[in-house]
């Protein structure tokens, strides 16, 4: 059977270059989740990149663990990990296998599958609110560690996938810190997103979580 380009997911050597390269690269681009309940179709606008060992702010700076080996796999492979206790969060592993960069995919808009993610969001109190935020794209999408190594260039019938879509032209990318990154990783203006587009998630600085003292 011959599958039309625009079904084609991006090819392996899209994800196997520098991660500060895939990320901006990444705005545009449609990702696809299919499902037995319906495929959902989203236009990314919002990312994070992580560049593993020189990152402060990523899982890999201080080495490969349980939670984290799929970072350190082939590029085009998905990292889902779990995060407060509640949520799941998204990344496209990057870069050459062994480097654990990878993209988190922090916001987009549902262009297809709209009702099936509403059901997914009920509090979502608007359609560009259905994926504003990395725990909501997930929650919408139904991403959980189920996905976690999956191959996202498998071919269009894949769980997950990301597709060519309508690439965002550079005047349009805009970039800046990390939400939420603390340390030395806040440094970093590895952010990047769509400017103007109201799907993108507020930016909110790292806050140092309140420790109750313990009482010996």
């Amino acid at each position: 059977m011959i599958v039309a380009p625009d079904r084609m997911p991006l090819p392996r050597d899209f994800f196997d270059r520098p991660v500060l390269e895939v990320a901006p690269d990444l705005l545009g681009r449609t990702l696809v989740r299919m499902s037995p309940e319906g495929p959902i179709e989203l236009r990314l606008t919002e990312v994070e990149a992580y560049s593993g060992a020189s990152d402060p702010g990523s899982h890999a700076y201080r080495g490969r663990t349980e939670r984290n080996a799929s970072m350190f796999g082939p590029p085009g492979h998905a990292y889902v990990y779990f995060i407060y206790g509640m949520w799941f969060s998204l990344n496209l592993v990057c870069g050459p296998e062994g480097t654990a960069s990878g993209v988190l995919l922090r916001a987009g808009e549902i262009l297809t599958g709209e009702k099936l993610a509403a059901e997914r969001r009920p509090k979502a109190r608007t359609p560009k609110e259905l994926a504003k935020g990395p725990a909501r794209l997930a929650t919408a999408l139904d991403i959980d560690r189920n996905l976690n190594c999956i191959d996202i260039c498998a071919g269009p019938d894949a769980p997950l996938s990301v597709r060519h879509g309508t690439p965002a032209h550079p005047d349009q990318v805009r970039n800046g810190p990390r939400t939420g990154v603390g340390g030395e990783g806040a440094v970093h203006p590895w952010r990047f997103w769509i400017d103007g587009d109201p799907t993108v998630s507020p930016y909110r600085p790292h806050v140092p979580r309140n420790r109750r003292t313990r009482v010996a």
